[in-house]
């Protein structure tokens, strides 16, 4: 004769962070072991029941009776309840980490290259040519015009560099890879285009919260929405104060020549390692696709290792990176250094370049290729007898308001150029509002849909204000 085994009883078992407290449980409860609770849940906001399984008889009630699918659920078999509490990643193997050595930061080593006559390159291909002076082995991307020819670049001389280059099936996907390489400490980077770039704020939000390095080249273009593929400054605002959910932010460099381009990709990838976050290069169409004289450096890098790379070998399985942190006053206490290290960026990376702005009556602000628009127009008003300076900011985030503050030591007007309705406008207001100094009188050109501003334009705009303060 088989002599039935004992019907399972299910031992309740409830996550506090997924009981909405509707009590209705309480009610159902023949042994009164569940009461209502007295501390709010710092999840939820709610203060879930409390469960006694002193005197439970194990009827399975309280299972029936709760509304949410994982609110009071049965406890596995073979679980213990200790095995079903979230924990925050930084807790886990804190014993084993600990006992681990901590693994020491192998310096780069700057290896110095012979003379070579200068080239002349497109913008997009001067960026990769610096990516790789910078020490750059890791691409990932997804082709988007007008940056593709970047990206074909890379795919070209990383093979023969013992590099790697993979065109991800997304941006979204891209920007996860660069994730997994900057975590291992290697220098990676990709190009993209506007409506690409969107598509990889999620990761860099996550990049940011785990303070991650990577380069990303966006050459912008015409929208919003798919628009078109000619140069314009719409991604000014996005760049600047959208990088994704949170508190999030990166020094961003814009280049306007193809030098420019080469020289700041090959800089970008020691400040992204130098302040462990990525770091945007930020050009137009036209300059990414305009070919220009560019200087080889005397140098190239040869990357070393960070000590707090996950590399895979014994001496750095201690490290984790995440950007998840459950507790509200741990994740506070994280945003607090994030914006000590963005101060610190802010007040060590403003660059600009200020030409013939000592005696301007009238300045002109421009970036990028607008920028180099309005330095010819500088040149035919002076030769009018119009006093005009250009102020070109090199770093958009953080924006270079101290030298914007020396260049407006003498009051002069300003009229700012862009490719587009005003996002660069709108971060010189802001950075002067910062800084408490109101801001003088602003005028503008700007030209949208992928049209660039032109000299003649500048100069005429420039010429009828200055007709209208005479008269």
């Amino acid at each position: 004769m088989v002599i039935p085994s004992k019907k399972f009883k299910p031992t309740p078992f409830m996550f506090p962070m997924l009981c909405k407290a509707c009590g209705r449980c309480i009610e159902s409860c023949p042994q009164h072991c569940i009461e209502e609770g007295t501390e709010v849940d710092p999840v939820t906001g709610l203060t879930p029941v409390v469960v006694d399984l002193e005197h439970c008889n194990y009827c399975g009630l309280c299972l029936e009776a709760c509304p949410e699918p994982k609110g009071l659920m049965p406890l596995p078999r073979g679980l213990d309840t200790n095995d079903m509490v979230l924990s925050d990643p930084f807790t886990f193997f804190d014993e084993e980490r600990d006992r681990r050595p901590t693994p020491e930061t192998v310096p780069d080593e700057r290896v110095p290259l012979p003379a070579l006559e200068p080239m002349v390159l497109k913008g997009t291909h001067a960026s990769a040519i610096g990516a790789v002076l910078g020490g750059c082995r890791h691409f990932f991307g997804y082709p988007i015009t007008p940056s593709t020819e970047g990206a074909e670049l890379m795919a070209n001389l990383l093979p023969d560099l013992g590099g790697f280059f993979v065109q991800a099936v997304s941006e979204v996907a891209t920007a996860n890879m660069l994730y997994g390489c900057a975590g291992a400490g290697q220098r990676s980077m990709t190009f993209t285009s506007s409506p690409g770039f969107s598509l990889m704020l999620e990761g860099i939000s996550y990049m940011i919260g785990a303070e991650l390095p990577a380069v990303f080249v966006n050459v912008m273009r015409g929208g919003p929405g798919l628009g078109n593929v000619g140069p314009e400054q719409g991604d000014i605002k996005l760049v600047c104060r959208g990088l994704g959910h949170g508190n999030t932010h990166a020094l961003v460099l814009a280049p306007a020549s193809p030098q420019e381009m080469l020289d700041l990709t090959m800089e970008a990838f020691d400040l992204a390692f130098r302040y462990r976050n990525p770091v945007i290069v930020v050009g137009d169409g036209y300059l990414g696709q305009i070919a220009g004289r560019v200087t080889l450096p005397d140098h190239l890098v040869k990357p070393g290792l960070p000590s707090w790379a996950v590399y895979g070998d014994a001496a750095h399985r201690g490290n984790l990176h995440t950007s998840i942190l459950l507790n509200e006053p741990d994740l506070e206490a994280h945003n607090r250094h994030l914006n000590d290290k963005y101060r610190r960026i802010s007040e060590e990376q403003q660059r600009w370049d200020a030409h013939q702005t000592e005696d301007a009556e009238w300045l002109i602000v421009a970036c990028n290729t607008p920028a180099r628009m309005a330095q010819g127009a500088v040149k035919e008003l002076r030769e009018r007898g119009i006093k005009v300076g250009l102020f070109r900011p090199v770093s958009l985030w953080p924006f270079p308001v101290d030298g914007l503050t020396e260049a407006l030591a003498r009051k002069p007007r300003v009229v700012v150029v862009e490719a587009g309705s005003g996002q660069l406008e709108d971060e010189l207001r802001m950075a002067l509002s910062r800084r408490g100094l109101a801001p003088p009188r602003i005028d503008h050109v700007q030209r949208l849909g992928g049209v660039l501003p032109q000299q003649r334009e500048i100069v005429d705009r420039v010429a009828a204000l200055a007709e209208e303060v005479v008269s």
